[in-house]
């Protein structure tokens, strides 16, 4: 792993059409690196790294990545203008392409600390931190947030709070199509108890239709993100692509039309290796980059087995690949 050197994208050489989701604890530099080997073209996103993360505590771990995860964007945690501006400029000195300030995390931690959904009571505050980061540097700021919170949940509550940010100068608003509940639930029922409501995300692409409009939230397959891609500009998916990650290996073909040998979950896993062993000479412990792959054979034969070997021992003191490898020998059906 490298400090990478400036990039020179400009917001036109970014491709959202389709992208992997910001998780906090599960979208490490690791799972980037694995998520790679399945697909060259999707969007790759960090976890979300608060603005006093980075200028009060140790930048180079939260900023540092490999060079082998382009396209990859920052999220960031913030509602400070200045603050975040300072670390826009840090992210786009390590070559990142793409900067995202999250607007859509319930969680009571952030909310405290003005981060995350509940500055969606604060349009006007969300356009000061966007325009800050804008004028400080030339990387595409997008924003990632919900359809609205608690009782300021309508759609002209949410059309007011696009038209106000968009004057910063944004022009990609990623949404996840729910509301969230800030008091009373937690963020992992934030993420299945609020109803889905993809046709409020259709509507606001055709009243902002020179924004580019990408939803989040819910979607499982390539084919259910086809079919979105009839209404809106991009498709982003979190959690299934954490736990059945082999759905990746359907995206180059399918949502780019780029021409790609088919691929196996084994050949991804033999993909993935040299990179763990690159790792694990550097002091990085296996289940570091192990955990990342525990869904890979998702729905196959022998998948169950495949994880519990690498649940039980990817953890030991000196666990190195033979880990892997014994537990590939669990896998008794490889038929992709």
């Amino acid at each position: 792993m490298t400090t990478p050197a400036p990039s020179n994208h400009t917001h036109d050489s970014v491709s959202r059409r389709f992208s992997v989701a910001p998780m906090m604890d599960w979208t490490d530099r690791h799972c980037r690196m694995f998520h790679r080997t399945l697909s060259q073209h999707a969007l790759l996103y960090t976890e979300m790294v608060t603005t006093g993360a980075l200028i009060y505590g140790d930048a180079e771990r939260h900023l540092a990545y490999n060079q082998g995860e382009h396209p990859v964007a920052l999220q960031l945690g913030g509602s400070n203008p200045a603050e975040l501006a300072q670390c826009a400029k840090m992210a786009e000195a390590y070559g990142y392409d793409e900067i995202n300030l999250n607007v859509g995390c319930p969680s009571d931690r952030v909310q405290n600390n003005m981060i995350g959904a509940c500055l969606m009571a604060h349009p006007q505050q969300v356009r000061d931190c966007l325009a800050a980061m804008q004028d400080l540097v030339s990387i595409p700021i997008t924003i990632k947030h919900r359809l609205g919170i608690d009782d300021l949940d309508n759609d002209e509550l949410l059309h007011t709070f696009v038209d106000t940010v968009k004057a910063s100068g944004c022009k990609t608003f990623i949404v996840h199509a729910r509301k969230a509940i800030l008091q009373g639930l937690s963020p992992k029922e934030n993420r299945d108890i609020p109803p889905l409501q993809y046709e409020r995300v259709y509507a606001l692409k055709r009243c902002f239709p020179d924004l580019e409009i990408i939803i989040n939230g819910g979607i499982k397959t390539i084919a259910e993100s086809l079919q979105h891609l009839h209404w809106v500009d991009g498709v982003m998916i979190g959690r299934e692509a954490y736990h059945n990650p082999f759905l990746l290996s359907e995206v180059d073909n399918e949502v780019y039309g780029t021409p790609k040998a088919p691929t196996t979950r084994v050949k991804a896993l033999e993909d993935y290796l040299p990179y763990i062993e690159s790792q694990l000479s550097l002091g990085v412990p296996l289940g570091h980059m192990s955990r990342h792959i525990l869904g890979l054979f998702h729905g196959v034969r022998g998948g169950k087995q495949f994880r519990r070997v690498i649940s039980e021992q990817a953890h030991k003191p000196g666990a190195d690949t033979q880990v892997i490898y014994d537990a590939l020998k669990k896998v008794t059906s490889l038929s992709d």
